[in-house]
């Protein structure tokens, strides 16, 4: 599979998260303070919670039920009481257009 428009980049506003779904697969599209865009697993592996409705502060998403925080980088989070990380997706830019492919999950 290639990569698909996940949303546009004028969609996104700055460390907020915003819910999308490609081909099933619910992702976080987080524009962070520095101006990068990021896309993680939409659900906290701890209480299957949409993490897009939890806080960003600086490079990473906090889920707002029980305050696990997530590195949006490496998926992994930072605190308990979330263990297991999320995928972290590969994010291409083209013009206004943010591509992820569902079936890319970054290597870090």
């Amino acid at each position: 599979m290639s990569a698909q428009r996940a949303c546009g980049l004028s969609e996104l506003e700055q460390d907020t998260a915003l819910r999308v779904e490609i081909d099933g697969v619910p992702m976080a599209v987080v524009l962070d303070s520095n101006g990068e865009v990021h896309a993680i697993g939409d659900t906290c592996t701890h209480g299957e919670i949409s993490l897009s409705e939890g806080f960003v502060e600086g490079e990473t998403l906090e889920c707002w039920a029980h305050g696990s925080q997530f590195s949006l980088l490496t998926g992994k989070p930072l605190n308990l009481p979330a263990f297991e990380p999320v995928p972290v997706y590969v994010v291409q830019i083209d013009g206004d257009d943010v591509l992820i492919d569902p079936t890319v999950i970054k290597e870090v």
